[in-house]
């Protein structure tokens, strides 16, 4: 059966291509509760799909897909829509331009720490003049509260920093899954790390990123929060996630929570790259849906690619 799911705001549009990385996997059928054995490698691609309202469409089957690498169509050889644990570094925006929305950012990172499975994991990164690691990663969330609370919003702004510290402190996870959470206004003006290097490495680190923007209505006094909408949407539609723009801060708990029912609620398929070559190129990946009749045009969200395994 078909659900439709998660109504609410309109995700920033992103393109209806994925990208997955290799994983060792066994090939026998994904069964509930039970975990996979290394024996070849697959390339895993979660996907989210949405109907016009921007709404989760849960409950199709693998045969409405279809997967392409460099536009060679692959067979789908794993398929699950299963809740399994997350990892998840939150990206906390503490500079000067957050401090009108400061505490209903704090609200809704609070909010989304609290939709959290028992097995989940969260990290948290603020990030002002520069990126810190304000907490390890911890299933607390009275621990991850204590640390959003104590911080006042003052400096400038080191996004690129705060997303390249997450992705790095990404590889200590214990989930295969991972996510990033960016809430912020967008506007970069004090990273050392530059848009290309955030770009490559976001590629190569196999982590959704996923952003809540809280936008100014005419994009901003200054030319970096001008640029946050672009930039937040171009690194989500990259690695398979989405960026909400907000623009009453009323609504950011509600987007927090929809943010984590549509993590819980992927579909991920799984193939064997049909190029065998390990020459650490950039593969193109793209997802085709096969919807049953009678459904409105859909939407899909997922990777643009990963890099194949070098010598």
């Amino acid at each position: 059966m078909l659900v439709f799911c998660c109504s609410g705001l309109i995700a920033v549009p992103a393109g209806a291509q994925t990208q997955g990385p290799t994983r060792p996997e066994n090939s026998q059928k994904i069964e509930k509760g039970k975990s996979l054995k290394a024996e070849t490698e697959i390339t895993l691609v979660p996907i989210s799909v949405t109907d016009p309202y921007g709404r989760l469409v849960t409950g199709l089957e693998q045969e409405n897909f279809r997967v392409f690498e460099d536009n060679s169509e692959q067979e789908i050889v794993r398929f699950t829509s299963e809740d399994v644990p997350i990892s998840i570094g939150v990206i906390f925006d503490m500079s000067g331009s957050m401090s009108d929305k400061i505490e209903k950012s704090r609200l809704a990172a609070v909010q989304f720490f609290r939709t959290a499975n028992p097995q989940d994991e969260f990290l948290l990164v603020n990030f002002n003049d520069r990126a810190q690691l304000a907490s390890n990663f911890t299933g607390s969330v009275e621990e991850l509260q204590n640390h959003l609370m104590f911080t006042a919003a003052r400096g400038e702004t080191a996004l690129l920093d705060g997303i390249y510290l997450g992705l790095s402190e990404m590889k200590g996870a214990r989930n295969t899954k991972k996510a990033l959470l960016i809430i912020s206004d967008g506007g970069d003006n004090h990273s050392r790390y530059s848009e290309t290097d955030i770009r490559r490495y976001a590629r190569e680190a196999d982590v959704q990123i996923y952003a809540i923007g809280l936008f100014e209505p005419n994009g901003g006094p200054t030319p970096e929060e001008q640029l946050g909408p672009s930039l937040l949407a171009d690194l989500t539609q990259m690695t398979g996630g989405r960026a909400f723009a907000v623009n009453n801060l009323k609504d950011l708990p509600d987007v927090a929570t929809k943010i984590s029912m549509e993590l819980r609620n992927q579909y991920v398929l799984g193939y064997r790259p049909s190029d065998h070559n390990r020459d650490g190129k950039w593969r193109k990946i793209k997802i085709k849906l096969r919807p049953p009749k009678g459904l409105p045009p859909l939407t899909v969200y997922a990777k643009t690619g990963y890099y194949a395994p070098g010598h």
